[in-house]
């Protein structure tokens, strides 16, 4: 590989190998004491919720901490990051657990360290390689999110619809809710049923839809938030604004899939621009392996090829950021 030689390459990959098989038992352990103490948790809850009904003790309370092991509980609540990297796991609809997905980015940015120190022996890039492991579970999962977000936002016009039509026939916002839980498809029928279920276990109606909000950020969810609160408040045609409310955020999915037709040029410049510089040297490579060995063996072309790669990081998130319009 790229004419190393093989006392060079064999450590580098046995030093990935095990930081990755490390830190796949780690979470592994993780998730079993994760689990243990969910038990433990969930059978104190009840007898908490015992006493509460009997008048014997305080109620329940629940936040972020009751996810979090005792270690990290005390870090997250002083930290916004913990918090939003666990909602951006909820959002994205991952059952994986804060202390796991920490766990996970911790033992990549190691390896990938470690290995590429081993393999190149310059500590800039494996910095970079670091930052780029410790990075890697969250761009993952912030894809996920976004492309979960993508589905709800084209499925919840025909949710809006149907619930629409629920009440026009004679039943009530939360009936339509459940309604709505059981047709719609996911990701829409998971985040109402959640909300149908909070309202029916005893938390407020408003609070169930603040929550939503909250959890699935997107406009068009807080414009109908908005709206049905509104008009709990102030009463009015419901229906008739859920029917508006479609139509327009029909129009704006339309116009939204437009852009992306206008900017699919940019965007894939963009891709061709970063696989470019690969494609060319690996054919140089293959042509002529001692004109491009001096990269990776003189100390000059080290830090030519550390800085390239920085720069077309740079150059692809920005044209990415020029090409995404907001709508």
């Amino acid at each position: 590989m790229f004419g190393l030689p093989a006392t060079t390459l064999i450590p580098a990959v046995l030093v990935f190998l095990a930081v990755a098989f490390g830190t796949i038992s780690l979470a592994i352990l993780v998730d079993i004491a994760q689990e243990r103490r969910r038990r433990v948790d969930a059978l104190r809850q009840l007898r908490d919720f015992t006493n509460q009904v009997q008048g014997e003790g305080p109620g329940l309370l629940r936040g972020m901490e009751a996810h979090l092991p005792p270690w990290l509980a005390p870090i997250a609540s002083r930290v916004p990051a913990f918090e939003d990297a666990q909602l951006m796991l909820e959002q994205g609809g991952s059952s994986m657990t804060l202390a796991r997905f920490l766990v996970i980015s911790a033992g990549l940015t190691v390896a990938l360290g470690l290995s590429v120190l081993v393999l190149t022996l310059m500590w800039p890039a494996a910095l970079l390689a670091a930052v780029a492991g410790g990075l890697a579970p969250y761009l993952v999962f912030r894809h996920k999110r976004n492309k979960r977000f993508y589905n709800f936002e084209e499925q919840l016009p025909e949710a809006i619809d149907m619930l629409g039509r629920a009440i026009r026939a004679g039943h009530p916002l939360s009936s339509g809710l459940k309604m709505v839980a059981d047709e719609a498809g996911e990701p829409v029928a998971s985040e109402f049923k959640r909300t149908h279920e909070e309202h029916r276990f005893g938390l407020a109606f408003e609070d169930a839809l603040l929550a939503m909000a909250d959890r699935v950020q997107i406009v068009d969810v807080r414009i109908l938030v908005t709206a049905i609160l509104i008009q709990r408040e102030v009463g009015g045609n419901l229906a008739e604004v859920l029917d508006n409310l479609s139509t327009v955020i029909r129009a704006r999915f339309t116009i939204r899939r437009q852009l992306r037709v206008y900017t699919a040029q940019g965007r894939f410049s963009g891709y061709v621009l970063a696989v470019l510089p690969i494609a060319v040297g690996s054919a140089v490579y293959s042509l002529n392996p001692p004109y491009i060995k001096l990269l990776f063996t003189d100390p000059i072309g080290k830090l030519m090829l550390l800085t390239a790669v920085i720069f077309q990081i740079i150059g692809f998130l920005w044209i990415r950021k020029i090409v995404d319009i907001e709508i």
